[in-house]
């Protein structure tokens, strides 16, 4: 091979490899900063209009104490089979003078990896008084309050709870007021619409426990209403917390997503 065919052979490959490059950069431009819902995930308002929503990892007002990473919108997004299993439900309550209300719906990773970061963080304790008063923070991994994965971010379980029609405004949380335990008598703990449930949503105690003896009268029945009222349309209850209820059969029983909670992550008209 000649001297001169070696460069021009030389310069060849340089630009192929500039090329390739090139071409690598400009693919990982075009693929988006998040990834996508698959196309059954819906916006639960698009399915069910009358449901109540407050989302709670929206606002400060939950065990972290801040907007969750991954919240970008204060909505609720299931599978399509849950959404729709929730309207059944909407519908028997409604008839009855009551209406559903969720406090979360998907979750995604990245939120339960905060999670995970602030219950590693034993300083931070600011909403201890009210989410985990008797709780020691560092118990939370062990006492199975706190973990890696959530089925949440399977899209198919849901935390609410249920809503006497016509339903009352709710005080907005503003962060640094004081803070009350959420085992409190309902007159005393932070003010919420929904019925007397012992306790209020994301308890950290045994007495957030579906099923838990030292709940009796009024507030076991209507335990006892949310729980019968969502298992008769094919949910799950997790019995240690009476807002927690998975459908089944899960769409994605094994996969766990990290698409944002936004109206921008679903199929339009979803």
């Amino acid at each position: 091979m000649t001297r001169l065919s070696r460069a021009l052979r030389g310069v060849i490959t340089a630009v192929a490899a500039l090329l390739t490059v090139t071409a690598a950069s400009a693919t990982a431009r075009a693929t988006p900063a998040d990834p996508r819902a698959p196309k059954d995930f819906v916006a639960l308002s698009a399915v069910d209009p009358t449901i109540i929503q407050e989302m709670r990892y929206f606002t400060p007002h939950n065990f972290v104490g801040e907007r969750v990473d991954g919240y970008e919108q204060p909505m609720c997004i299931l599978t399509r089979p849950a959404a729709e299993a929730l309207h059944k439900a909407q519908k028997e309550l409604l008839r009855k003078g009551y209406s559903l209300k969720v406090y979360d719906c998907y979750r995604p990773q990245r939120a339960v990896d905060h999670f995970v970061r602030w219950a590693k963080d034993l300083d931070d304790q600011a909403m201890k008084a009210e989410f985990y008063p008797r709780v020691d923070k560092t118990r939370l991994f062990d006492d199975g309050y706190i973990a890696a994965k959530s089925g949440h971010s399977r899209g198919s379980t849901t935390d609410l709870t249920v809503v006497r029609l016509p339903a009352r405004p709710t005080h907005p949380y503003v962060p640094g007021q004081s803070l009350v335990p959420c085992y409190a008598p309902k007159s005393e703990r932070f003010p919420d619409n929904s019925l007397d449930m012992g306790t209020g949503f994301d308890c950290f105690d045994t007495l957030a426990h579906t099923l838990d003896p030292r709940i009796q009268g009024q507030q076991r029945a209507n335990r006892l209403l949310l729980k019968s009222t969502l298992e008769n349309l094919g949910f799950v209850n997790l019995a240690e917390e009476w807002w927690h209820f998975t459908y089944q059969p899960e769409p994605y029983p094994d996969t766990y997503f990290d698409f944002p909670v936004s109206r921008k992550s679903l199929t339009p008209g979803r």
